[in-house]
């Protein structure tokens, strides 16, 4: 049997994306926990969106429809970063755990910009 692939399950920011998402899921199982759960919604949906976007933009029949979703990946990125600040300050998340995943985050919005650069 052929094993079938879609194009983006091959791309680096994808599966970065992917682990980075089940971290940032891991973290708003948590928040639902303490019945925070605009905060989970709202993570997951972020989280999400990075790979989501990413996936989508590979489906694109050009290279700017593609960078667009990239862009939209990068800004989920910047999302994620946000709602772990609130979620730090509210010691929803320890200040260890939030910058272990910035730094992920920046290196995946990096990465991203890299790529689409690339695309031109």
């Amino acid at each position: 049997m052929i094993e079938r692939k879609f194009r983006f399950e091959d791309l680096e920011i994808w599966k970065i994306a992917i682990e980075i998402g089940d971290e940032l899921y891991d973290i708003a199982d948590r928040l639902e926990e303490k019945k925070k759960y605009r905060f989970a919604e709202q993570l997951r949906g972020a989280a999400m969106s990075i790979s989501n976007n990413i996936a989508e933009g590979a489906g694109s029949s050009s290279k700017p429809e593609f960078s667009q979703f990239l862009n939209y990946a990068r800004r989920s990125c910047y999302e994620c970063a946000n709602i772990l600040i609130i979620s730090e300050r509210r010691n929803y998340v320890s200040l260890t755990e939030k910058e272990a995943l910035f730094a992920r985050l920046e290196e995946l919005s990096r990465k991203i910009t890299n790529f689409q650069k690339a695309l031109k």
